[in-house]
């Protein structure tokens, strides 16, 4: 009973933390009947991604990580690299200027690039520059790489020196996790003798959606990123699973592809061949949706929840605000405790997909 009301109590506290801002704001207006609660920018404020690394209001001033912004302006423009502080805290219809050029980003509730950084012309036209900037999102994905790198690089360097030693607790712990992986979804799926040549990049894979799945749930900095939950990130993942499965899919994959086993009437006709390649394209794609629309689902859920305390707040008051408060925080437990477990599935499917494709183009066909 004590350590259910500590991790009641631990998640309140994570809950103030994450959802504080909103309340100063609302606070700290000079008007608060009139400010109403923006449901849109608050819940793809956090899906999406965002040019600084917001922590918590003090006194109504935002505490943020600003993140560098590196951008190129279209038609033969210059270069431009500055914080992301000089335009996350423009007031509506002001603009940054760098070098000539006039910058801001575009709010979340906007039709034209919601939430993205825009130039503003001599007309008073948008132009969406070229832009390499260093998000949260990318910020979120050098976490993680930096956490792996940190993780598995000791274990490594220890076998390499002395491969006989007795491994420690911790060795054992990265060696239990890597065979879970490399046993149960690698070997099972990619034939033997290609095992070696697959394993770095399906454990590789595997182990980044997982703990970029772990640190989104995370409500404070540096975590909190919705990397898996981006389009673009999951984009890039299919693209290498497409890469690996048809770059060094053996002459026997491409034969089933351009020339299967059917009756020669079906050969005549180029239909089997034409579906043959469709399904190169949808295997990619069908990991690239699974992933992004579950993580982004769970994300949108938890936020919908929180959202629903100063919803109700603003329509019937405080009282129906604190009760819808207690409601909501017990069911965004619920489904924080039900997304470690989706964190792990979905990278169990990715990469058991992947090394299941993978197989597939490495098959060899038996002879009697």
């Amino acid at each position: 009973m004590r350590n259910v009301l500590k991790y009641f109590i631990f998640s309140l506290l994570l809950s103030w933390m994450a959802f504080a801002p909103i309340q100063s704001c609302a606070q700290d207006t000079e008007e608060p009947k009139e400010e109403k609660f923006d449901a849109k920018s608050f819940i793809f404020g956090h899906t999406g991604d965002s040019y600084c690394y917001h922590i918590t209001e003090m006194k109504g001033e935002p505490i943020c990580v600003w993140l560098p912004v590196i951008v190129k302006c279209k038609d033969g423009g210059s270069w431009h690299c500055f914080s992301s502080k000089h335009v996350c805290e423009l007031k509506e219809g002001e603009t940054f200027e760098h070098k000539g050029a006039h910058f801001y980003v575009s709010p979340i509730s906007a039709d034209k690039y919601p939430g993205k950084l825009v130039e503003v012309k001599a007309d008073g036209g948008l132009s969406r520059p070229f832009d390499i900037s260093f998000t949260k999102n990318a910020f979120g994905i050098f976490l993680v790489c930096i956490f792996l790198l940190a993780f598995f690089l000791p274990a490594a360097r220890k076998y390499k020196k002395d491969p006989m030693a007795k491994p420690t607790k911790y060795q054992g712990l990265v060696e239990w996790l890597t065979y879970t992986v490399l046993d149960g979804i690698i070997k099972p799926n990619v034939p033997e003798k290609k095992v070696k040549k697959f394993a770095p990049y399906l454990l590789t894979v595997f182990f980044f959606i997982f703990f970029a799945n772990l640190f989104g749930l995370i409500p404070f900095f540096p975590f909190g990123a919705n990397v898996t939950g981006n389009l673009s990130i999951t984009v890039v993942l299919a693209l290498l699973t497409y890469f690996f499965v048809n770059v060094f899919g053996n002459k026997h994959y491409w034969k089933d592809i351009f020339w299967p086993d059917v009756p020669i009437f079906l050969k005549a006709f180029p239909l089997m061949p034409i579906i043959e390649l469709i399904s190169t394209i949808t295997k990619p794609f069908a990991l690239m949706v699974r992933l992004f629309a579950n993580i982004l689902a769970g994300h949108i859920v938890i936020m919908v929840l929180m959202a629903l305390i100063f919803i109700i707040g603003g329509m019937y008051g405080a009282g129906m605000g604190g009760v819808m408060s207690i409601v909501s925080i017990f069911m965004t437990i619920f489904m924080t405790a039900l997304e470690l477990l989706v964190a792990y599935i979905q990278a169990y499917v990715f990469t058991i997909l992947s090394s299941l494709f993978i197989g597939m183009a490495q098959h060899e066909p038996e002879h009697e």
